[in-house]
């Protein structure tokens, strides 16, 4: 049964995937299970994660309506996962799927899977798991061992795991592995390509927070700190978005070569924020004040060094600002930004070795010591070294993504580290085994006002399975996407920040366009609608994003990973 599938969509993947016929992945026969789903609570995980290591759980029931055997248990201390075993269709597939923010839940979600065949009809052993704690907090980064967990462990445990108990239930493992996760969820992938190069033969990473130190201290709680005034209070309020957005769409929209609303090469946008100033004496929601006009310069530009160098390697894009909305900017100004709450747990409990445990965001320094005291723990947390060559070596493949319009993690941490890779293995051998796309006003890991809904996982299989490279990609502003991979009834999802405002800018119109892989463009042939994927075709190379030297380009220097 394949629910929700968007033929059309698939239509235009395959026409726009310029390896013509060979799109399609290898044709793996069915393979039915050989044991009972209720005889997987027998299965021994001792092995994989020692003493108390054990299957908790093994029942049969529906996902999307595809019949399942689902199965819950722990990987010692405290490694939970969960693994979906199709009872009828599975095609010798695995896919691994990975968590977001500091994680504390399990949620069996595929992103830029929109459409997949083999994921819509229940083709995949899915499993995923909460990195070894629960909830949004991070005191658990306090123990070595937790910490260990999150940074890597858990996600390498569970492949294991769920390997095991897919040779249990189907008397074989998987033909071929992949792993799928966007956010932290695109930092375990890259965890992944790193640390344990034979775990996956496919691998996609989108928005990676895999300069996770930096990110989620000198970032986020620059955008924190520089939306709060000396009361405590937000300055920039979610109701001068609007007016912020259409200044710079207006200013830098047709840059591209076609003014549709997004910007497409943001990296040739200088866009002042002064040109919508408020006259003396006024303030409403049309124009900025004084002080919104130094918040809006110190966002785009990022935290400095009161010697002026640069402590990140970029920051929000020209074009992202109604994103802005809840992550730094609030809809009231007594609400705190989601940016202050990832913040001050990772800089109190996973930052610093030692660890401070009091610290708050009015203490974090935005200097070089700082981002010198982020090193001791780099080698564990972050995922930023670009040899991959071990990956690369055993046929592994990696397509990176990431959405120009994410005000999360800015899009040049991504660009930086595949020019790090290309740096250190060279543009051929990365050309061998990586793809970045980089999708004009695409939010966080989907969403925005640009064309969002996208299917990387079927390009994936083709490359690792037929060896067929991908080149265009199809985006398309709505797709019916399938909801397999959590059983019927459960959401699986995580705590819900409260509803933001409705900013009142109407959507853009439907529409579909190709992404070519980085620093290939796409660029509108000049005849048919501009809304429409097949007037479209491989436009010139260009920076598309700027990169910009900042203190710690060292980050993204070969290292060897640390327990």
């Amino acid at each position: 049964m394949c629910k929700g599938t968007n033929m059309r969509l698939i239509a235009l993947i395959a026409a726009l995937f310029l390896s013509g016929p060979a799109l399609a992945q290898s044709n793996l026969a069915s393979v039915a299970p050989v044991a009972a789903c209720s005889d997987l609570v027998g299965v021994d995980l001792t092995g994989i994660g020692g003493a108390g290591s054990a299957v908790a759980a093994a029942e049969e029931t529906t996902s999307d309506g595809i019949a399942v055997c689902s199965v819950t248990g722990t990987l010692a201390p405290a490694v939970n996962f969960q693994v979906l075993l199709p009872v009828s269709t599975w095609t010798q597939r695995y896919l691994q799927v990975g968590c977001g923010g500091l994680c504390g839940n399990i949620r069996l979600r595929s992103g830029a899977s929109a459409g997949c065949p083999v994921l819509n009809d229940g083709g995949f052993v899915m499993a995923a798991t909460d990195m070894g704690h629960s909830g949004m907090g991070a005191d658990w980064g306090l123990d070595d061992g937790l910490r260990a967990d999150f940074a890597h462990r858990a996600q390498h445990a569970t492949a294991l795991a769920a390997k095991a108990l897919t040779t249990a239930f189907y008397g074989q493992g998987p033909a071929f592995s992949y792993f799928n996760g966007c956010s932290d969820g695109g930092r375990e992938a890259l965890m992944a390509a790193l640390r344990y190069p034979d775990d996956f033969d496919g691998i996609i990473a989108g928005a990676p927070a895999m300069l996770f130190q930096v990110q989620n201290t000198l970032h986020h709680g620059w955008l924190a700190r520089s939306n709060t005034g000396a009361d405590g209070r937000a300055i920039l309020l979610s109701d001068k978005l609007p007016a912020l957005h259409a200044a710079v769409t207006s200013a830098c929209d047709g840059l591209d070569g076609l003014e549709d609303g997004l910007i497409s090469q943001p990296a040739l946008c200088t866009f002042d924020p002064a040109a919508i100033q408020c006259p003396a004496g006024t303030d409403d929601a049309s124009c900025l004040t004084e002080a919104e006009v130094a918040v809006v310069r110190a966002v785009y530009d990022g935290p400095r060094d009161p010697s002026g160098v640069a402590l990140t390697p970029g920051q929000s894009l020209p074009g992202s600002e109604l994103e802005w909305q809840g992550v730094f900017v609030p809809d009231d100004a007594g609400m705190p930004p989601f940016s202050k709450i990832i913040a001050e747990p990772v800089l109190q409990n996973l930052a610093f070795e030692p660890p401070r445990p009091g610290m708050t965001l009015a203490d974090l320094e935005f200097s070089l010591a700082t981002l010198d005291a982020l090193r001791a723990r780099h080698p564990q947390i972050d995922a930023t070294s670009p040899d991959l060559s071990a990956f690369a070596a055993r046929g592994g493949k990696l397509i990176l993504w990431h959405g120009l319009a994410d005000p999360h993690i800015a899009p040049a941490n991504t660009l930086a580290l595949h020019r790090a890779m290309i740096d250190t293995m060279g543009a051929e051998a990365v050309a061998g085994f990586n793809r970045l796309y980089l999708l004009p006003g695409v939010a966080h890991c989907g969403g925005g006002r640009g064309p969002s809904q996208l299917d990387l996982l079927t390009p994936m299989m083709a490359w690792v399975e037929t060896g067929a490279a991908p080149d265009a990609i199809l985006t398309a502003t709505t797709a019916e996407a399938s909801t397999f991979g959590q059983p019927d009834g459960v959401d699986g999802g995580g705590p819900n920040g409260p509803p933001s405002a409705d900013l009142g800018v109407p959507p853009l119109p439907d529409r579909t366009r190709p992404v070519w892989p980085w620093p290939a463009t796409a660029t509108f042939s000049g005849t048919g609608n501009p809304a429409d994927a097949t007037n479209w075709v491989r436009g010139p190379d260009a920076d598309i994003v700027a990169l910009r030297d900042w203190a710690g380009a060292d980050f993204f220097a070969p290292f060897t990973p640390e327990n």
